[in-house]
């Protein structure tokens, strides 16, 4: 079997556009993955980006189960000896509110340059204004 290499400029690539108001914050995430990654296309090849672009809006409305808005943490750490920071759901998104889902899509994609650069193709907005409506973003449910 040869591997496919897909030319740049035959992958058609579309705008789409999720309002994230009260969904479940995992759901999207798969959902954008998906679609940023290609995985949608009969052409995927794990290899190229050749997925669509997908603007979120209100990422800042999104939703946890359960008690995940005081119990979900995420860490980060500064470098330092004993440098380990920790974030509840409910601090992060008061103070970065398209971070969680951020973080959500960036650990559904591939590690390494591909998936680093798969991740800018996903534009999150906290209110429902957006810079993308020149591309005529198409409305999708997720």
């Amino acid at each position: 079997m040869k591997t496919v290499f897909v030319k740049p400029e035959s992958a058609d690539r579309k705008w789409y556009i999720i309002d994230a108001e009260g969904m479940i914050l995992g759901r999207v995430a798969a959902k954008v993955a998906s679609i940023v990654r290609g995985k949608n296309k009969a052409i995927f090849v794990p290899h190229q980006e050749i997925g669509d672009f997908v603007v979120v809006i209100n990422a800042d409305k999104v939703k946890v189960t359960g008690r995940k808005t005081q119990n979900k943490l995420y860490y980060k750490h500064t470098g330092y000896v004993g440098g380990l920071k920790t974030n509840t759901f409910e601090k992060l998104i008061a103070r970065h509110p398209t971070q969680p889902l951020e973080l959500a899509i960036k650990g559904m994609l591939p590690k390494g340059p591909l998936g680093r650069k798969l991740a800018k193709n996903a534009k999150l907005y906290a209110g429902t204004e957006h810079p993308h409506s020149s591309q005529k973003p198409i409305k999708i449910e997720a």
